[in-house]
């Protein structure tokens, strides 16, 4: 890189070697025009023609500076652009960055966010799990305690039985004259009578057979069944069956749809001597549907007993609207008595009203006017 005036010449630019071989070629080619030349010319037409090369070659130079300061102001620009457009992308992809930095900041926040809540979510359902897991293990223990299993069938027969009938219809733990006593008592009239609905079913025996591994302890438990099922059957035909006093059936309460419908599905046999025996299984569903068709028996039996005092009442009704016939009989013509009355009393007044515009009318100025006065009113 040299200076020539005040420019800078970069010697390795492809354009300023190019300039300099092309004024090398010149002079190489006036030399050896001035030693081919066949004739001596004078000295001045040499000295003319050196001057000549001497300004083409000043031209030639006077280019090369304006090539090289167009060529140092196009790269002076060039690099101007260059560095604004880098400066312009440099902002660009800062912006970007920050833009996508702070979405990515915002969704990670919010991941974070729904998955605090999710936490929550998940420990309050782990909580609610605790819980479902004590009541379970509670309701094991009440299950497996006989006394407490009798209870908790108690209780859920008398939800299914407080919601079906009316309280008058029903009698909790009544004792019968055997000295026996029913868990319920549905007070229905006779026939068919009052029906016992037990709830002490035996669970022992489903238990096991439920536990069952092997063919042998399957086929154990049936057989524990079957005769814990029969003698349950038994015993509430003898202890709730009373003739005279109660119906002439019984309902086996069974606290559980699985055990109904295992019995059923298994144990058909059973059912049909409970059928014999006058002893009808329930589960609540059926019980609930059961208790539904005696409330409509009860219904019906207290509107028949009923019928009479309706029908004296309807007999009382249809004298009160024949007596509300007449006052209202009096009450039109008092009413038509009144619209004549009302009648004459406006004759009377239009009447009075003529009367009066008439001595608004009088002239008090003579005698004259006084004789036509007494001939208006004669007339």
């Amino acid at each position: 890189m040299i200076t020539i005036g005040t420019h800078v010449v970069d010697l390795s630019d492809p354009v300023v070697w190019a300039i300099g071989l092309a004024l090398v070629f010149v002079v190489i080619f006036l030399w050896m025009q001035m030693r081919s030349s066949r004739a001596v010319e004078p000295l001045g037409r040499h000295l003319q023609d050196l001057e000549a090369a001497v300004r083409a070659l000043n031209d030639g130079q006077n280019q090369l500076y304006g090539g090289i300061s167009n060529v140092a102001e196009t790269q002076s620009s060039a690099q101007i652009r260059l560095s604004e457009a880098i400066e312009r992308r440099l902002g660009d992809v800062s912006q970007a960055l920050g833009e996508t930095v702070g979405r990515s900041s915002q969704r990670t926040a919010q991941s974070l966010g729904d998955l605090q809540q999710r936490l929550q979510s998940i420990d309050r359902a782990q909580t609610r799990i605790e819980k479902l897991s004590a009541d379970v293990l509670g309701l094991q223990d009440i299950l497996s305690n006989k006394q407490t299993r009798g209870a908790f069938g108690e209780i859920q027969l008398r939800e299914i039985v407080t919601r079906a009938l009316p309280p008058d219809a029903v009698n909790f733990q009544a004792t019968l004259s055997n000295n026996m006593r029913a868990d319920c008592l549905i007070l229905m009239p006779h026939p068919p009578g009052p029906i016992v609905i037990d709830a002490k079913f035996p669970l022992e025996a489903y238990e096991a057979l439920m536990a069952a591994g092997t063919p042998a302890e399957t086929n154990e438990a049936r057989r524990m069944m079957r005769t814990s099922v029969r003698a349950h059957i038994k015993a509430i035909s003898e202890k709730y069956i009373i003739e005279g006093e109660t119906a002439e059936g019984a309902l086996m309460f069974l606290p559980s749809e699985a055990v109904y419908a295992e019995l059923h599905a298994r144990f058909a046999d059973l059912v049909r001597e409970g059928f014999d025996q006058r002893v009808w299984i329930v589960s609540p569903t059926t019980c609930m549907a059961t208790l539904h068709t005696l409330r409509a028996v009860l219904k019906d039996t207290r509107l028949r007993a009923e019928a009479h005092n309706i029908r004296r009442e309807l007999g009382l009704l249809h004298r009160d609207v024949e007596r509300i016939v007449t006052r209202i009989g009096n009450l039109e013509r008092h009413f038509e008595q009144a619209q004549k009355d009302v009648a004459e009393i406006r004759i009377s007044a239009d009447k009075v009203t003529g009367r009066a515009r008439r001595l608004e009318a009088v002239d008090f100025a003579g005698p004259e006017a006084d004789d036509a006065v007494l001939a208006r009113g004669r007339s």
